[in-house]
């Protein structure tokens, strides 16, 4: 048998507006793209060069039929049971519908609509996970896109997801009414009116891929903003991506990220280096630096924090120890605080207003050298940064320091698929921590912030916002004691 090759594209293209009525509509099955079928002896190989394939043993001639007719632009089922039927007999469909069961729960088949003769719409496995069709709607009862439902364009179609299904609906220019019309409920015998016969099979397509209501929200799922469900279940649901963890992405692609950034060859001001010997003899324990944490909001300005503080701040939590190899040559660093895949991705930015020893602006630390790099003069995009912080963390006067915690995210991405913006955020808190506990041991006012501006960090740093942008706040200061803001008592975080 020769190899059958489905490896061209099927995306739907942009064609002639929909037929209201008497339009020729067919739902067909189709193999995946890149998806091969191999004869080798009695067995038949079906697979791509990723993901899974699936054996079928002891192969009719219907079978191989079958395949060949689900290659290209493939078949309705009833035309692939009269082929089958007039090969092998009415006994080879228990054979068809198996092949076809098992094709399908290994994501290789698509199911496709044509409107006369041409694609309008494309359902396929983006992630791990079987196509089942759904059964066709009720045409009397209402329907409407999930709130949570997602919609863009791609090669020339609309790209309908839900966040909690592993499949995708391409819809061609001609169902675009069918979209808009989803936007409020309406019955499928009302859409069938207003687009044509075709509306009942892409509804049944459009269910399939969840993209549905399925009536009213419970409580649970209401809370979720739409932004938020995305995240969580393309980090956590690993069937709903196409590739998931640490799968090199970037590879072949781009380069990695070298561990260090280039100097930006401005002003430097060295750091004190504090001597670790004597803070392990003199620091309080764990527990008690553990026991003590609070956020601190009020700063004393009348003796601000020094620049022998803020260096030993930094060098507890973020210096860079040591640079190593990695398995595909990127490097990978040591630092104090903990990094998926060692990839420390995380850079700090000191925004200084008052701290004794250096002038007020933008610095850089940079982490190999233990020194401060200046990155901005004070100006009114630096301004609006340290106002921005002082309304986060409720604070009567502008915080004496702000650390702007900056993510180079190529240094995750090119490892990471699916996951690296939110190991970059774990690896945030991780930092927060960090920060708090030492500043802590020190007697800082530490606070770590909820949220900040990235692209007025990108406006004040000069930096390219998908490059390198802000993931995280804290404002440092020296302590005072009197003034300390409580909510019932107690400050809770």
């Amino acid at each position: 048998m020769t190899p059958v090759d489905s490896s061209t594209s099927h995306a739907p293209p942009v064609a002639t507006p929909v037929a209201p009525t008497g339009s020729s509509t067919a739902l067909r099955w189709r193999l995946r793209t890149g998806v091969r079928s191999t004869l080798k002896g009695t067995t038949v190989t079906v697979g791509g060069q990723q993901g899974p394939s699936v054996p079928l043993t002891a192969a009719s001639r219907g079978t191989r039929l079958l395949l060949e007719q689900l290659a290209g632009t493939g078949a309705e089922e009833s035309e692939l049971a009269g082929a089958v039927v007039a090969t092998d007999g009415e006994q080879g469909l228990l054979g068809m519908h198996l092949t076809l069961a098992k094709l399908s729960g290994a994501g290789l088949l698509d199911a496709v609509l044509r409107l006369d003769g041409s694609d309008v719409a494309e359902l396929s496995v983006a992630g791990q996970g079987p196509i089942r069709l759904a059964g066709r709607a009720d045409p009397t009862k209402p329907v409407q896109f999930d709130r949570t439902v997602t919609i863009h364009p791609e090669g020339g179609a609309l790209v309908v997801r839900s966040p909690r299904s592993p499949l995708r609906l391409a819809v061609a220019a001609p169902l675009a009414p069918l979209l808009a019309a989803l936007t409020r409920p309406v019955t499928p015998d009302e859409l069938t009116a207003q687009i044509g016969p075709v509306a009942r099979d892409a509804i049944r397509l459009l269910t399939t891929a969840g993209a549905l209501s399925e009536g009213p929200e419970d409580p649970a799922r209401r809370q979720w903003e739409t932004h938020d469900l995305l995240l969580h279940n393309a980090t956590r649901s690993p069937r709903t991506v196409s590739g998931y963890g640490g799968t090199y992405r970037g590879r072949g692609v781009t380069d990695p990220l070298p561990a260090i950034p280039a100097p930006r060859l401005t002003t430097t001001v060295a750091l004190p280096a504090p001597d670790l010997a004597v803070l392990r003899a003199t620091d309080p324990t764990l527990t008690d630096v553990t026991e003590r944490r609070r956020s601190r909001r009020v700063h004393d300005d009348a003796d601000p924090i020094s620049l022998a503080q803020l260096g030993e701040l930094l060098y507890r939590t973020v210096r860079l120890r040591k640079v190593f190899e990695g398995t595909d040559g990127e490097q990978v660093t040591d630092r104090p605080y903990p990094s998926g895949g060692a990839a420390h991705e995380l850079e700090v930015y000191p925004l200084v207003t008052r701290c004794a020893g250096v002038e007020p602006g933008l610095w850089h630390y940079r982490t190999e050298a233990h020194e401060l790099e200046l990155v901005s003069e004070p100006s009114r995009t630096t301004a609006a940064l340290v106002a921005r912080a002082r309304v986060a963390a409720v604070m009567e006067s502008d915080p004496q320091v702000v650390l702007l915690i900056t993510a180079r995210f190529g240094r995750v991405m090119f490892k990471y698929e699916s996951i690296g913006y939110a190991l970059t955020l774990k690896h945030v808190g991780v930092l927060y921590q960090a920060l708090y506990l030492a500043g802590t041991a020190m007697d800082l006012a530490v606070c770590a912030l909820g949220g900040g501006d990235a692209d007025l960090f990108a406006a004040a740093a000069g930096l390219d916002y998908y490059a390198e942008g802000s993931v995280g706040e804290l404002v440092v200061g020296s302590p005072k004691a009197e003034g300390e803001p409580t909510w019932r008592g107690e400050d809770p975080t």
